[in-house]
């Protein structure tokens, strides 16, 4: 019932997962839905619990991007480097270690360490030319550290293409990883030359 109404109403989600804990709270997956729910709901230390319950009973490693999060929201980034720098990155999904630069370059930017956050980002999924799920939220993550950094020019330029690579999947019906949009652009201040 929780992921049928979390996008509409997420405390009546987090109700409906909690009430799941109370029957199920062995089962790593109910463990998983109160954890998202907390952190969609703002309650990060209860996030992170639930999260580090859901990380020992799976073994999975695919939530670290939310529990690095949840230490942002608790006001400990550097907690969340930590935690981070605790998995090989290589060994997680695509889109997870993408989300995981996204958390890290955050935590780097509530640390004041905007360069280090663009190094974050600084990964191979990082291409204007293709489009991912992942990518509209990987460019916007990459244009406002670079407005961070006083570089408004590619800023917006990472900012359109934000826009771009999410206009292209929505039009393409897709948001799954193994979906993919070339993305073309083209220079239209350039003269075509006629045929």
């Amino acid at each position: 019932m929780a992921s049928r109404v979390v996008d509409d109403d997420p405390e009546r989600a987090h109700k409906h997962a909690l009430a799941a804990s109370r029957r199920a709270g062995r089962v790593s997956v109910v463990r998983e839905t109160v954890g998202i729910t907390s952190y969609l709901t703002g309650n990060f230390a209860l996030a992170l619990r639930e999260l580090r319950t859901y990380r020992r009973l799976s073994g999975s490693n695919d939530q670290l991007p939310l529990m690095v999060d949840c230490e942002r929201g608790l006001g400990r980034p550097d907690r969340g480097l930590e935690l981070a720098g605790d998995v090989d990155r290589t060994s997680l999904p695509v889109p997870v270690q993408v989300e995981l630069a996204i958390a890290r370059s955050g935590a780097r930017l509530d640390m004041g360490r905007a360069d280090l956050a663009l190094g974050e980002l600084e990964i191979a999924q990082l291409n204007p030319d293709v489009a991912y799920s992942f990518s509209p939220a990987l460019f916007d993550s990459y244009a406002i550290v670079l407005e961070e950094l006083g570089r408004q020019e590619e800023a917006d330029t990472w900012g359109e293409r934000a826009d771009v690579a999410a206009t292209a999947l929505a039009g393409a019906g897709g948001d799954d990883f193994e979906d993919t949009v070339v993305v073309m652009e083209e220079d239209l201040d350039t003269p075509v030359e006629e045929q």
